[in-house]
C-alpha cells in the first residue's frame, strides 16, 4: 500500500475560506432550486473552454470560441481551431468520466490534445522543464516515475478524509508538479480540478472557475512557484479557494429565476438537468451500455435509470436502435 501524502499544511485563511465558499454554495443552490439553466451551462462551458486555452496562449477570442462551438467557419491558426474543439469534446464527456481512474484520465487527455501532439493519451516519454523565459523553474520528476507517482495522488485522494475543496486544489498542484504528460498539463489539470469538485457538489462541473483563474494568470503561476520553493502545497490551496470563492460571488443565478406567481415544480415532475446530461454523456460514449452497469456507473438506482432514460426517451432526445439484446442507445439530439 502506497505511504504517500502530499506535503501541506493547513492555515487559517484556508479553514475560513472553507466556511465563506460552503455559505455561497448553499446561497446559490436556493437560488438555482436545483434546476440549472441549460443556457448558462453553454455559456459557462464556453466561457471556460476560451479561458483554459487562452492561459496556454490560445489567442482566439470568446466570440470566435463561441462561433466556432456554433459550428461557424472562422478565420485563425487551425491548430488554435483544433485546440477549441478538442476541448469542447473533452469538456463534453466529463460527466461520463471517473475522476479517480487513471484510464479516464489518459482517455481525456487523449480527446483534448487529439492531432496536436503525436503521445495524445499516453504518459510522456522523456524529461520535461517549465520556464519562464530562459530560467529553469521547475524540473518535473523523471518519465519513468510518472505512471506510479499519479496513481499514487489518485490513491491518495480516494483515501484522504481532507474536505474536497481542499484535497482538488492540493491534487491540482501535485499533477502539475508531477506533469505527467508531454503537453497538455494546464488545461487537464484544470479540467481535473473542475471534475473532482463536481463529483462533491455538481454545481461545479458548470462554474467557470478557469476565467477567474486567467484573469488572475500570475498570481496562479506564483502560487504554483512558491509552493515547490516551500515544498508545500498551502499557498496554491488558498490561491484557488480564494478563486473558488469570487467565482461563486460573482454567480448571481445559476438556474432559471421563477415569480413567486409561478407554480413550483414538484420534484417528480422535472428531470434533473445534471442527471440528465451525465446520462446522455455516458450513452454517447459506450452506446451499448445496459440500464444495469448505467445505474452502476452513476452509482444511482436501477429504477432511477429506468425513469430518466423513459423521460430522455418520451423528449426524443435518446432512442433505443435495434432490440434489447444487440441493440444500442442513440443520443438523437441535445439538451438545449
Amino acid at each position: 500500500m502506497s505511504t504517500y501524502k502530499p506535503p501541506f499544511h493547513m492555515t487559517d485563511q484556508i479553514v475560513n475560506r472553507l466556511a465563506e465558499i460552503s455559505e455561497q454554495v448553499g446561497r446559490i443552490t436556493v437560488l438555482s432550486r436545483g434546476s440549472l439553466n441549460p443556457h448558462l451551462r453553454r455559456e459557462n462551458r464556453i466561457k471556460t473552454i476560451h479561458s483554459s486555452l487562452a492561459i496556454e496562449h490560445n489567442s482566439l477570442s470568446l466570440d470566435q470560441v463561441t462561433a466556432i462551438l456554433d459550428g461557424k467557419r472562422i478565420l485563425g491558426n487551425p491548430n488554435e481551431i483544433r485546440e477549441v474543439k478538442n476541448a469542447y469534446d473533452a469538456y463534453e464527456m466529463m460527466l461520463a468520466l471517473n475522476p479517480f481512474s487513471v484510464k479516464d484520465l489518459l482517455k481525456a487527455h487523449k480527446v483534448m490534445m487529439q492531432d496536436l501532439i503525436s503521445e495524445n493519451g499516453r504518459f510522456r516519454t522523456g524529461g520535461v522543464g517549465i520556464f519562464d523565459g530562459e530560467t529553469l523553474v521547475h524540473m518535473a520528476p523523471p518519465a519513468d516515475l510518472v505512471p506510479k507517482e499519479i496513481q499514487d495522488l489518485f490513491d491518495w485522494y480516494q483515501a484522504s478524509e481532507m474536505h474536497p475543496l481542499i484535497k482538488s486544489a492540493v491534487f491540482h498542484y501535485e499533477f502539475e508538479f508531477i506533469h505527467p504528460f508531454a503537453d497538455g498539463n494546464g488545461r487537464i489539470g484544470r479540467m481535473w480540478h473542475s471534475m473532482l469538485l463536481g463529483k462533491w457538489n455538481e454545481l461545479f462541473y458548470w462554474l467557470p472557475i478557469e476565467e477567474l483563474i486567467r484573469n488572475r494568470q500570475q498570481a496562479y503561476y506564483h502560487a504554483l512557484g512558491q509552493a515547490d520553493r516551500e515544498a508545500d502545497s498551502a499557498a496554491f490551496v488558498e490561491l484557488m479557494l480564494n478563486i473558488i470563492l469570487d467565482t461563486l460571488k460573482e454567480t448571481t443565478v445559476v438556474g432559471e429565476t421563477q415569480s413567486s406567481k409561478t407554480p413550483k415544480h414538484q420534484p417528480n415532475d422535472v428531470l434533473d438537468d445534471v442527471l440528465a446530461d451525465r446520462i446522455m454523456a455516458v450513452l454517447k460514449e459506450n452506446p451499448k451500455i445496459t440500464q444495469r452497469d448505467l445505474a452502476k456507473q452513476l452509482r444511482i438506482s436501477y429504477r432511477s435509470v429506468q425513469k430518466y432514460m423513459k423521460q430522455l426517451q418520451e423528449q426524443g432526445l435518446i432512442a433505443r436502435v435495434g432490440g434489447k439484446r444487440y441493440g444500442h442507445w442513440e443520443v438523437v439530439k441535445p439538451r438545449v
